[in-house]
């Protein structure tokens, strides 16, 4: 009877060989609103990692209501689990402070970051016929804001803090509707944040001719933001560099992401970055130099891959 069963069992064992090898790895990327700048990179990153990986890396990108939604949700994902927010909004939430007050949890302290993502970008756009090429110079204009969005309140703090509350128009337009308003005439100028090159501000550039005012080192301390340039010729008829206030944005995960897949998303990413910048000029911007600005830990995975390129972390990222 022994002798009937082994040619079943070689030819069991030969299907099984010739099975393809299950080496994939499946990831949800949690990002932004699908209507934003921030859903498309995710969308790239997940193209990206496919076609970097050979098919072994699957991103699936989640919409998102936003940054706190993402670390909030830490509480109950497990280990494929990656999203993007601020460094500061985990610093916060690892203190229980601010919006994660009363709202603490241990699975917070195990969040660990991945790599940088395009900052979210400040632009001071002033019209040509303006005449403004400072902030001193907004003076008695009038200014769209926006609502309720990150870009509009760092542009009122900003207005406050350089003596230009109050001695400013504040239009009651919404962004989107930005571009037209400068054209023609119903403002002076506008105040967005996004990655750079940011889409409002090529249009506004190309179309009307347009002014970025730059901030002062004095000015940018001030405001307690990242410093960030945004090199000359970025824009329609940008001669010079414009030296502004960035918030950091970047993937993290957990550690309960194994080593090796942490080490793949990373080493994935920066091989593809240059090939993403060609489809997406936002990613131009990003460079090991913004490493600097995410606080908190990296995980060891992607820590083994900086190690290798030569890249330097903190000893207290490590």
């Amino acid at each position: 009877m022994i002798s009937l069963k082994l040619p079943c069992v070689a030819a069991a064992v030969v299907a099984i060989l010739a099975l393809p090898a299950l080496a994939e790895t499946r990831v949800t990327y949690k990002s932004a609103k699908t209507a934003s700048s921030y859903y498309q990179m995710g969308v790239q990153i997940a193209e990206a990692m496919k076609a970097g990986s050979d098919g072994d890396i699957i991103v699936t990108v989640e919409e998102s209501q936003g940054s706190v939604q993402n670390v909030m949700e830490v509480r109950a994902r497990g280990a494929d689990y990656v999203f993007t927010t601020p460094p500061a909004l985990v610093g916060l939430a690892q203190g229980g402070k601010a919006m994660f007050e009363g709202k603490g949890d241990p699975s917070f302290d195990e969040i660990r970051a991945l790599f940088p993502i395009p900052s979210l970008t400040m632009h001071f756009v002033m019209s040509e016929a303006s005449g403004v090429t400072d902030f001193a110079g907004m003076e008695g204009k009038t200014i769209l804001l926006g609502k309720g969005s990150f870009g509009a309140r760092e542009g009122a703090k900003y207005l406050a803090l350089f003596g230009l509350e109050g001695n400013v128009d504040i239009a009651d337009v919404e962004l989107s509707g930005a571009v037209a308003a400068l054209k023609n005439g119903q403002i002076d100028g506008f105040v967005t944040a996004g990655s750079w090159p940011a889409p409002n501000v090529i249009e506004a550039a190309a179309s009307t001719g347009v002014s970025l005012l730059s901030l002062s080192d004095e000015q940018i301390a001030e405001t307690g933001r990242a410093r960030l340039v945004i090199p000359a010729g970025t824009y329609t008829g940008q001669t010079q560099d414009i030296v502004t206030t960035s918030l950091p944005v970047a993937a993290f995960t957990t550690t309960s992401m194994d080593d090796d897949t942490a080490y793949a998303l990373t080493k994935t990413f920066w091989e593809s970055k240059a090939k993403m910048g060609a489809e997406a000029p936002w990613w131009n911007g990003v460079d090991p130099s913004l490493l600097a600005n995410i606080t908190g830990k990296f995980h060891p995975g992607a820590q083994r891959y900086y190690a290798e390129a030569g890249i330097d972390l903190t000893d207290a990222q490590k």
